[in-house]
């Protein structure tokens, strides 16, 4: 399992965990436009982050569109996660994340990855405060 890929196991499609995420209480969240970034830690995984990404389907009607923008964001993810990844595994500490797409306006691929490595980073701040 190399360092810049996204495999299944780095992706969150737990109900239980979803649930808890926006449930409310244990998760944390905050944005940088046009992501919104909710993060809560995780007792058992195999791996030390796993994502999630959701568009809603209220900004694009188009799934074309939607699905596009899921792709710019796991590979921004993909590209720039070892930011966070090596952090976690120094702590021992696991994460499920969930990054929302806020925005109604497409944006380039080079500006969301830039915008991921701010969140990545934040993310590591937080857990260290």
């Amino acid at each position: 399992m190399g360092i810049y890929t996204l495999c299944k196991a780095e992706r969150l499609n737990s109900k239980i965990q979803i649930g808890k995420m926006f449930g409310g209480g244990v998760s944390k969240s905050f944005s940088i436009f046009p992501i919104r970034v909710v993060y809560m830690p995780v007792e058992q995984g195999e791996v030390a982050a796993s994502i999630l990404v959701s568009v809603s389907k209220r900004r694009f009607k188009r799934a074309v569109k939607r699905n596009r923008v899921k792709r710019q964001i796991r590979e921004a993810y993909r590209k720039n996660k070892e930011l966070l990844i090596g952090e976690l595994q120094r702590r021992e500490q696991r994460l499920a994340i969930a990054f929302i797409y806020l925005s109604d306006e497409l944006i380039s691929t080079a500006e969301l990855e830039e915008k991921m490595k701010i969140a990545l980073v934040r993310i590591s701040e937080k857990l260290s405060s």
